[in-house]
């Protein structure tokens, strides 16, 4: 058989989507599975955006769109950058892709050399460590410590950067942990980035909306306006506004970088589904006001996964602040056997022997890149999430 690309060597399937086609195969053969690891809300996709989409399909919206994005989507994320986090960004320096996915690849591979570093604060989104990982570039993480709520220290992140560095990931409020920046310590992050001149800044904000307990958001180029010409702000429309099937990612940029990452685009899908840009486009100019709605509903989902989680013996549940997981510490849980004999040795070994033995699919911690941790996703329904905590405490009570 031919050989296949060195640059494949060590990258493997998400974590989080091998469990869901787990759990989905589970399901197939008859299996009553309580699936907990796909970050997608259980939320309708708004109407107004649908109707929008239809509305495009039927005036003959279906030719080839322009690649960077259609001028009314680009105009609506401006907008939208302006709204919602004062950042005015002239529409040379706005791009749209297929999800933010996209947008995060693009950048890696614009800009991105071996011998390259890429600083992660860890807990990490596994595909920025893989796709940095593609580019040639090596990933140095900056734990991030449960002790300390999961924030990124900034005195940790300055350690970090060393003259090899070329980007410095924020994701807050953050998959997998659900941590929060508040803007004292993004105040403290940003006057570390001020002193390291050479580095690129990615903050990927798409938890921007689903906040708690009155927090207030703020994303890195709003707290530091210097830091601006270097930072690429990327946002989208999947979590906030239940479009995750409609792969719309956007974001704001340096005029060169936007280009350049165009260029990249360019070489791999060109511009994106013209219908979808025609729902983005309503839904980032229409009512915006469920939007909280919706996240008083998580926050009401996160309170009862977080008590229900904590009152099981052996793990330990820190309460986040955004998004709509935890990660739960199962280190009291390690070096047991199952009800079923399967030894517990990780936390990759603790989710198997959950989905095989309790039919609940979660997300072992190691794929995120701190052990021994699962992620749990609350966006489901309250039936569902008692449910899988129910199996999870029967779990754990087995542990011997």
């Amino acid at each position: 058989m031919p050989g296949f690309a060195d640059r494949l060597n060590g990258i493997a399937i998400s974590a989080s989507a091998a469990m869901t086609d787990k759990a989905s195969a589970l399901k197939a053969e008859g299996k009553k599975i309580v699936s907990l690891s796909s970050g997608e809300p259980d939320f309708p996709t708004p109407d107004h955006a649908l109707d929008a989409a239809i509305a495009a399909g039927r005036a003959g919206d279906t030719k080839y769109p322009p690649q960077a994005g259609k001028p009314a989507l680009k105009r609506a994320v401006q907008a939208k950058f302006l709204r919602d986090n004062g950042l005015d960004y002239a529409l040379d320096e706005i791009l749209v892709a297929n999800g933010g996915k996209q947008i995060i690849f693009d950048a890696i591979m614009a800009t991105c050399n071996p011998g390259d570093n890429v600083v992660l604060p860890t807990p990490y989104w596994i595909s920025y460590a893989d796709q940095a990982r593609l580019a040639g570039a090596s990933i140095v993480q900056v734990p991030c410590l449960e002790q300390n709520g999961f924030r990124l220290m900034a005195a940790d992140l300055d350690a970090a950067i060393t003259p090899q560095t070329k980007w410095v990931v924020l994701n807050f409020p953050n998959n997998p942990t659900g941590a929060c920046c508040p803007k004292e310590d993004m105040q403290a992050i940003a006057k570390v980035l001020l002193k390291h001149k050479h580095v690129w800044i990615l903050t990927d904000d798409i938890y921007e909306h689903l906040v708690y307990d009155n927090f207030e958001f703020c994303t890195i180029a709003q707290v530091e306006p210097a830091l601006k010409s270097r930072t690429l702000t990327v946002n989208g429309v999947s979590k906030a506004y239940a479009m995750t099937g409609w792969r719309v990612g956007f974001c704001g940029g340096p005029k060169e970088l936007i280009a350049a990452m165009n260029n990249m685009q360019g070489q791999s899908t060109s511009g994106i589904n013209t219908l979808a840009q025609a729902a983005a486009v309503a839904a980032l100019e229409g009512p915006q006001d469920f939007l909280r709605e919706r996240a008083l509903e998580y926050q009401a989902r996160r309170n009862l996964v977080v008590g229900l989680l904590n009152a099981i013996p052996g793990i330990r549940c820190h309460k986040p602040q955004g998004a709509f997981y935890v990660y739960a510490d199962i280190s009291a849980c390690m070096n047991k056997v199952s009800a079923g004999g399967r030894q517990i040795a990780t936390d990759t070994d603790f989710v198997m022997g959950l989905l095989e033995e309790q039919q609940v699919a979660t997300v072992q911690g190691t794929a995120y890149g701190m052990s021994p941790f699962f992620r749990l996703s609350y966006a489901t329904d309250t039936a569902t999430l008692e449910e899988g905590c129910s199996r999870i405490a029967a779990f754990v009570a087995g542990l011997k």
